[in-house]
């Protein structure tokens, strides 16, 4: 055992990002090039973009990812899971690392995260935006909305389902989220990231996501931006979600995958890899 006292750990080392308010965040850094930053869903964390970095780092892109508060290897606070506070913790990564030039890349209710940051922080970091599955611009269904999902299907979920057995949640809608030739390794590797997750930031993150209304924030948005969407998504309906985020944003494209659930960057992988990379490389 040494006899020379350890040093003290530095708020901020390879790994890992303190925010304003104590929170550390986990960050992963891999290749060198162009900056690639991506944002994981509700209940995710970074290992599930682990297919689309591989490939991106192979093409002389930096890839970036990190767990959002409360979810994977992150601290867990027990509070500021609204889309301000996620959308600063989204900010305290790229200034962290000094990051210009971006493509943000988020997934469901990371859509949210990055619709925030840039209405929130503006785009002086940002380059463009790929919003794949998009919860966008709102999912719950209000008095000027009658096309959005009943409020009361969401308490139903949290209140006898989140909150009574999460487990037996996550084993029913496995397989929608994923396709029925997904794997079982790869099914059970999508619920062991769930599980990792915390039940209070599942619980306010899941409030958020369908209580957030960003009908206003979206036509203010000018980066490029590429929306993913999969006409079998029963988590984020594309008529809801993906095609009304599109009419209301001014530089954005639509590209809607036949036959695809909620979790395409998993089951439509090369497809997906092939469109991100075609757009990081338009001009």
């Amino acid at each position: 055992m040494s006899m020379t006292p350890a040093s003290p750990a530095a708020p901020n080392h390879p790994g890992f990002l303190q925010t304003d308010d104590g929170v550390r965040l986990f960050y992963r850094d891999w290749g060198e090039g162009r900056p690639v930053v991506f944002l994981s869903s509700w209940s995710l964390n970074s290992d599930s973009w682990a297919y689309q970095m591989l490939a991106l780092a192979e093409r002389e892109c930096r890839c970036v990812a990190y767990d959002r508060r409360g979810h994977g290897r992150s601290s867990d606070p027990g509070r500021g899971f609204d889309f301000d506070r996620l959308a600063d913790d989204l900010a305290a990564l790229l200034d962290r690392l000094d990051l210009r030039g971006v493509t943000l890349v988020g997934h469901s209710m990371s859509c949210g995260e990055i619709i925030r940051y840039l209405s929130r922080h503006g785009s002086d970091r940002v380059s463009r935006a790929v919003l794949v599955g998009t919860v966008t611009p709102t999912l719950g269904r209000t008095d000027d909305d009658p096309d959005g999902i009943d409020p009361a299907v969401f308490e139903a979920f949290r209140s006898e389902c989140l909150m009574r057995d999460f487990p037996k949640w996550l084993e029913d809608n496995i397989r929608p989220f994923l396709a029925a030739d997904s794997s079982a390794g790869m099914m059970e590797w999508v619920k062991a990231m769930a599980l990792q997750a915390s039940m209070k930031a599942l619980l306010d993150c899941h409030r958020a996501t369908t209580s957030t209304d960003f009908r206003r924030e979206l036509p203010g948005i000018a980066v490029p931006t590429l929306l993913v969407h999969g006409d079998l998504d029963v988590s984020s309906p594309l008529g809801i979600t993906g095609r009304k985020t599109a009419a209301l944003m001014p530089n954005a494209t639509l590209a809607v995958y036949e036959g695809a659930p909620h979790g395409l960057f998993l089951t439509h992988m090369d497809r997906f890899n092939r469109d991100l990379l075609a757009f990081l490389d338009a001009r």
